[in-house]
């Protein structure tokens, strides 16, 4: 409680008096004056930081390879073995940057931006969060769909490093060194393949304000997020050294990517080339050239220079992803029923009947728990309040609930 003190006390760490502070604040046996408040809670954090509270130093021989960051994504995600590739890369690439203590020999390693090409569903958001469990530096996920132009309603560029310094515990340097997912960054594509001589808000404009974060530059950032005010207290940030990895649907651009392989199959080798091209997937022939038709403009597209795909899911994929990995959607329920004293099991065709309705409707791995989740609500409602120790899942029971919940509805002809 604070309190002003009489005339003969005094602060009991630096001795001043009550005429020498603005507050002196009692305890059982003495007094503490408000400029030790301060020193002090400036001695906590760096005693704090010391202890191992702040992100820890990062050595040659600490790091993780690419082949061990990918033995770890292996745990989590199914399939995609390109795009793990690539992200184990990249993550690993920014770590020895980061490592660069001087450029003695005018060699300077440049950011191996990564951007992501995939459709709903096949694990994009799901490599982001994942990489995250072995890194260590800060990691965050941002998503671009609710970014705008400076000024208008939504959040601003900056809002992104805000989503960092918290994740940093506003440890500027350590942010400085952290890496961001910027998800939806196909939802930013300019609206036609010209330049529109109208304001694109949500477009063009917000490429044009990532540039200099992709690039590296020095941004003030508002510590709290939200709009910029000019007498907000801002941090300087150096986006030098941050990697940031995007990641979008693109949905439609496997028709760009046809036109694209079409005009270039002409001549005595065009029978040749369309035998070798797998019309089932056509996004792994994906080129800058495609994300620049689909609306992204040249510069941007220019610091994002590693492009990856990520591969359709097929059934067997699917099955795998709903049993196999270390967070499984089967094995999440089973854990939630594990809780209740309940022990779960599945029958393999009721596993098969959920795959085959996840095809069905067309909604990729995401789609699996929708349909699991229609599935188990009966069960989740009533099971906690009864006796019952055991829960069997066959195809039977799946199709009854499945079509109890109405879900079967979303089917997509």
């Amino acid at each position: 409680m604070a309190k002003k003190a009489n005339s003969s006390n005094y602060c009991s760490f630096c001795g001043r008096s009550e005429n020498e502070v603005n507050m002196l604040i009692s305890g059982i046996s003495g007094y503490i004056c408000d400029m030790c408040v301060e020193q002090a809670y400036e001695i906590v954090n760096e005693t704090f930081k010391s202890s191992g509270h702040s992100a820890p130093e990062i050595s040659l021989n600490s790091l993780p390879k690419p082949k061990q960051i990918k033995e770890f994504l292996d745990q989590y995600v199914i399939g995609q073995e390109n795009a793990k590739r690539f992200l184990s890369v990249a993550v690993y690439n920014h770590y020895k940057r980061i490592l660069q203590k001087s450029v003695k020999d005018d060699v300077e390693i440049e950011k191996s931006n990564i951007i992501m090409v995939g459709a709903t569903g096949t694990g994009k958001t799901l490599l982001a969060r994942t990489i995250a469990k072995i890194l260590r530096v800060p990691f965050t996920i941002v998503d671009a769909t609710v970014l705008t132009e400076a000024g208008y309603v939504g959040e601003d560029i900056e809002s992104i490093l805000s989503r960092l310094l918290q994740v940093a515990d506003f440890d500027v340097a350590s942010a400085e060194r952290g890496i961001v997912f910027i998800d939806e960054i196909d939802k930013i594509a300019r609206k036609s393949d010209n330049p529109s001589i109208t304001r694109d808000v949500s477009g063009e404009g917000v490429q044009q304000g990532l540039l200099k974060l992709l690039e590296g530059s020095i941004v003030n950032v508002p510590p709290q997020g939200g709009r910029k005010h000019p007498e907000q207290r801002m941090i300087s940030v150096n986006t030098k050294n941050i990697l940031f990895i995007c990641g979008g649907a693109f949905d439609g651009i496997e028709r760009k990517i046809a036109q694209r392989l079409n005009t270039r199959v002409v001549g005595y080798a065009a029978s040749n080339e369309q035998t070798t091209i797998d019309r089932n997937n056509l996004m792994k022939y994906i080129t800058p050239m495609d994300l620049k038709t689909f609306g992204l403009i040249p510069e941007i597209i220019g610091r994002l220079p590693i492009l990856t795909f990520l591969e359709p899911l097929d059934r067997d994929a699917l099955l795998r992803i709903l049993i196999e990995p270390k967070n499984s959607i089967v094995k999440q329920y089973q854990k939630l029923f594990e809780m209740d004293g309940v022990t779960l099991t599945f029958d393999k065709d009721a596993n098969e009947y959920i795959v085959d309705k996840a095809i069905e409707f067309k909604l990729g791995a995401r789609g699996l728990r929708s349909i699991v989740e229609a599935i188990m609500m009966d069960a989740m409602f009533s099971l906690p309040s009864e006796e019952k120790k055991k829960l069997h899942i066959s195809r039977k029971y799946a199709i009854e609930h499945l079509e109890k919940s109405g879900l079967q509805h979303l089917k997509v002809a």
